[in-house]
């Protein structure tokens, strides 16, 4: 188990040294959903937090969606055993995207409600960032999802300022394997909350997650060498808006000429 956590630790001091999430003492909310990975993220910081120079305050945020089921208990218990503490919200996001709206393809607005409720949560409670679980697999089911649904190439950032709002979201996990984090989590037996979503398990993101798997069996480094091709790529901003930036010039530049 330590030697899972060990890697985990590592990979996520990459992150934060790398993309600069942590250099100053900004309080901290992690969001925490009860799933393996938030979890592990809200472990780690609370780990990293006496070897950081910045002694940031660090607190958990958890936004329930409403469903009958839920239950924070365990979420409450979790963070007391880390001496961390617990903010909690109680929205009807289930019932809108379920029963109002009938959203055949529930999921992104389901994540963009409760991203915004988690940032006023942190916001109203005096954080002024939010440490989101995305993980490795995450970043490159995004980015398939972008390239085969949208024709977009690109995924979400390490690091994002939320102008309106005044939030930095980071995300620490970005090169953490969720095959890692399913191994410690397991071995450590922290308490995980199964979700209670009608389309959990059963969305395009499933379906992504089956081919990364497909193609690591081929290749058992692909994941990390498809995320240092995307920082290759992209540098700083992995949504891909400073290459398109460039590609815009060079036109502008094209068209000029033939003024």
């Amino acid at each position: 188990m330590r030697h899972s956590f060990d890697e985990i630790m590592k990979r996520t001091r990459k992150a934060i040294t790398s993309h600069h999430m942590i250099e100053d003492e900004q309080p901290i909310m992690v969001g925490l959903s009860g799933g393996k990975d938030s979890a592990t993220l809200l472990y780690a910081l609370k780990e990293f937090l006496p070897a950081s120079k910045y002694k940031y305050k660090l607190a958990a945020g958890h936004i329930s969606l409403g469903f009958p089921t839920d239950d924070i208990t365990p979420l409450e218990d979790y963070c007391r055993s880390l001496d961390v503490p617990f903010y909690y919200e109680k929205t009807q996001i289930g019932s809108v995207i379920f029963d109002i709206r009938k959203e055949s393809n529930p999921c992104s607005l389901c994540a963009k409600m409760r991203r915004g409720a988690l940032n006023n949560l942190a916001k109203n409670n005096g954080f002024a960032k939010v440490a989101l679980a995305h993980h490795q697999d995450d970043v490159l089911e995004t980015l398939f999802l972008k390239t085969f649904f949208e024709g977009n190439l690109g995924t979400f950032n390490p690091v994002t300022y939320l102008d309106r709002i005044g939030i930095t979201v980071i995300r620490p996990l970005i090169y953490v394997p969720e095959s890692v984090i399913a191994y410690f989590v397991r071995k450590q037996e922290i308490p995980v909350v199964e979700s209670c979503c009608p389309a959990n398990n059963h969305t395009k993101r499933t379906e992504m997650k089956a081919i990364i798997n497909q193609i690591t069996a081929i290749s058992p480094a692909a994941r990390d060498r498809a995320v240092s091709a995307i920082e290759h790529l992209f540098v700083s901003r992995w949504d891909g808006i400073e290459i398109k930036q460039v590609y815009q010039t060079y036109l502008d530049f094209i068209k000029e000429k033939k003024m």
